[in-house]
């Protein structure tokens, strides 16, 4: 492949969806780069200092704020600390005209997303972070998080990550694995409308799920709740476990339980912090591992839990 024609290629296509080429932005009389200078003009005072972001010529940045203040956008004066540094502040106008090229560019990425599904949605926003951490290596965002619902394939990864994880954490071998299948087969049996499921992502790709299944009438039941060790800490077990609740409430349930076991310290943290209460623990074995059962519970009526 080359690289070179490709990213070219790929140059030409996005500068004509979003229009870089027109005459002006979003249907003002502002080019790009105007607007971009606008925007910065609005949280920075400093020429100096909005040169040094954009990365503008002194010359051409110059110009713009010329024409800017001839339109009666910004207003320029020294600066009162160091007469050699010019200060630019928006004129009432000039935030006004900011603020409605803020908005028409919000509408404009609404619009050009608004035929893509949620997943593609996510996918290209994914692929977008992405391209920003390659190519500009100074700035690292944080991690893309999405909580989506089930899609085909994802049933199976959950088995296969709960067998992974479960054996190289505590030792929990085939007849863990055998129980998870068990239970995600229930879980795909089950009628629709006594089911759900999420799954988490970071940047595109599954790093957790959880399901939410009817155990009777009143009372949801919360299973296979986990997340990838790479993932921990950025509070998705919460998100997840958050997400579980608010289908079993939403879905008229009067409360919601749980099966885990007490070596699980981190999950038992998030249960705790959703408010659910241990009710019943005992004695049990996975293989030849001792461990200790645990059912815990979430009061869903009006006026309780959370």
């Amino acid at each position: 492949m080359d690289a070179i024609a490709e990213v070219r290629a790929f140059n030409r296509f996005y500068t004509e969806v979003v229009g870089v080429l027109r005459a002006g932005m979003v249907g003002t009389p502002y080019s790009l780069s105007e607007a971009r200078v606008l925007r910065e003009l609005a949280h920075e005072t400093e020429v100096a200092e909005v040169r040094r972001l954009l990365g503008l010529d002194a010359g051409y940045l110059s110009r713009i704020l010329a024409r800017l203040e001839s339109d009666g956008l910004i207003e320029r004066e020294r600066s009162a600390e160091d007469g050699r540094r010019q200060v630019v502040a928006l004129t009432d106008q000039g935030r006004d005209t900011f603020e409605k090229l803020d908005e028409r560019t919000a509408a404009e990425v609404e619009a050009l997303l608004a035929p893509l599904t949620t997943e593609e949605q996510e996918k290209l926003v994914a692929s977008m972070r992405r391209i920003r951490e390659l190519l500009d290596r100074d700035h690292v965002p944080g991690p893309y998080v999405v909580i989506r619902p089930l899609k085909s394939g994802d049933l199976g990864w959950a088995l296969h990550r709960h067998g992974v994880i479960y054996q190289q954490d505590y030792g929990w071998g085939p007849t863990f694995e055998a129980l998870t299948a068990r239970i995600l087969a229930d879980y795909a049996a089950a009628a629709p409308e006594d089911r759900s499921g999420w799954i988490a992502e970071v940047d595109g790709e599954p790093v957790g799920c959880v399901f939410c299944v009817r155990r009777d009438a009143a009372t949801a039941q919360l299973r296979l709740l986990l997340v990838e060790p790479s993932a921990r800490g950025l509070g998705i077990g919460g998100r997840l476990v958050a997400e579980c609740v608010r289908y079993a409430r939403e879905s008229g349930y009067k409360q919601i339980m749980l099966w885990t076991r007490d070596v699980l310290g981190s999950a038992r943290k998030i249960y705790q912090a959703a408010g659910f209460e241990l009710v019943s623990s005992k004695p049990g074995a996975e293989g030849p591992v001792t461990v200790v059962d645990q059912v815990w519970e979430l009061d869903l009526t009006p006026g309780t839990g959370r």
